[in-house]
């Protein structure tokens, strides 16, 4: 009678222990002395690429870039022996810090219940400790834009986005941008269904049509509501109850902070961005196959596009087998600004660190290699708004970068070192 019990109070304490234990690593001292990383190549992304070069870096900032570099007196000098340096990678797309085990229900803190959630905030609920966040970092993964998700296939709305360097005892060291968008989820249009067409079913194409447009008009509603309640917040006209929802929303609506939709289909694609346009709204399309089909309508509204899944299957039987590895070429080819991202849907932290692999993947399939680099570092940067601090090596930006013995999308290469603000 014993054993069944020991076996059950040692799978409850482990389970705990998952839940609770924290990485043993403690956040970098903060930069006091100067460092000059010397005798490596720099790739700056933004521009020119200087072989047998150095940085310099001070107060978590760079200084200089070049050939022949002063260093100060007090300054901490590492010779990189013909190793690389490139800025840190920019996970666009990410639930990290908001999951740490996907099965472990206790873990996941990434949406709210309800279809409406613009007052959650991701910065809020990010877990500076967790252990996901040195693994990524191992991969050169040193920011990422952390995106509240929407409850279940009922959600519309998840929450405000935060982009955050991967390092800090708190989200406030962390938070390089702590309100940088809303996230929308955008209804699912309807499609054929997923078994035989010979098989009894249910399907009903009239009422999934139907279903589409109600929650596209709940979406609408939605927007109106937060137009009427500021604008009768502005008028002082009477004292109003708080709606944080709506209060959420009047950066969005004032067109201070995008709001990021991730629509998969073409349809759901040019849908969301006619909806933008009558809102009078800066959107960010998040998408996964389907954004080479919509290539002009991207190019057209000038509506920039975070690609995700790029190592993923063909959709459709008539696709080709490379639909999704040359979704980022073929985007290129058009003129339109995109990104490159890990995950599309749900929980996808565990495996950020496989980001650069994503855009490997693009330049073995059609986009160039410096555009598939600038896809995971300066592009993202220029989308989140944050291109003025992280996403290339310049002076006066962060020193937010990694030392590699090769090249970062290619899955021999190995982060060496890396410094977030000047940290190491």
């Amino acid at each position: 009678m014993n054993k069944p019990i020991k076996i059950a109070t040692f799978a409850l304490i482990v389970s705990a222990s998952w839940i609770t234990h924290a990485h043993d690593g403690i956040p970098g001292a903060k930069q006091t002395d100067p460092i000059l990383l010397k005798n490596g190549t720099i790739h700056t992304v933004s521009g020119d690429s200087f072989p047998s070069s150095g940085i310099l870096f001070e107060n978590g900032k760079i200084t200089a870039i070049g050939l022949n570099i002063d260093a100060p007196s007090n300054c901490e000098i590492i010779d990189l022996q013909g190793k690389h340096v490139y800025p840190g990678l920019i996970s666009s797309n990410s639930t990290i810090g908001l999951v740490e085990i996907n099965a472990v229900r206790a873990t996941l803190d990434y949406s709210e219940t309800g279809p409406l959630n613009p007052n959650a905030k991701s910065s809020t609920a990010i877990n500076p400790d967790s252990e996901v966040i040195p693994v990524t970092r191992a991969n050169g993964v040193l920011v990422a834009h952390v995106i509240p998700q929407v409850n279940g296939g009922a959600g519309l709305i998840g929450g405000t986005s935060t982009v955050a360097a991967l390092d800090g005892w708190t989200i406030e060291q962390m938070a390089l941008k702590s309100s940088a968008g809303v996230h929308v989820r955008w209804p699912r249009a309807p499609g054929m269904p997923s078994f035989h067409p010979d098989s009894p079913s249910v399907y009903n194409a009239v009422k999934v049509e139907e279903k589409y447009v109600e929650n596209i008009r709940k979406l609408e509603k939605a927007f109106r509501d937060a137009r009427a309640f500021l604008k009768a917040k502005d008028s002082g006209a009477k004292p109003l109850d708080v709606d944080l929802r709506w209060e959420a929303l009047a950066p969005v609506l004032k067109k201070e902070i995008p709001v990021y939709v991730t629509a998969s289909k073409l349809r759901e694609i040019k849908d969301a961005i006619h909806w933008a346009k009558s809102e009078d709204l800066k959107i960010v399309i998040i998408t996964g196959n389907d954004a080479w089909r919509a290539a002009d309508v991207f190019k057209d509204s000038d509506t920039p596009v975070i690609v995700s899944e790029v190592n993923a299957l063909p959709r459709r039987r008539w696709e080709s087998y490379d639909t999704a590895f040359s979704n980022a070429a073929k985007l290129h080819q058009e003129g339109v600004s995109f990104a490159i991202a890990y995950g599309l849907d749900g929980p996808t932290s565990s495996n950020e660190r496989n980001l650069p692999y994503e855009a490997g993947k693009a330049a073995a399939h059609g986009l160039p290699k410096d555009e598939a680099l600038k896809a995971v570092t300066l592009y993202p940067a220029q989308i989140l708004g944050v291109d003025h601090l992280v996403g290339s090596l310049e002076t006066g930006k962060h020193a937010t970068l990694i030392v590699t013995d090769g090249d970062p999308l290619d899955i021999r290469t190995q982060v060496l070192q890396a410094y977030i603000q000047g940290r190491a």
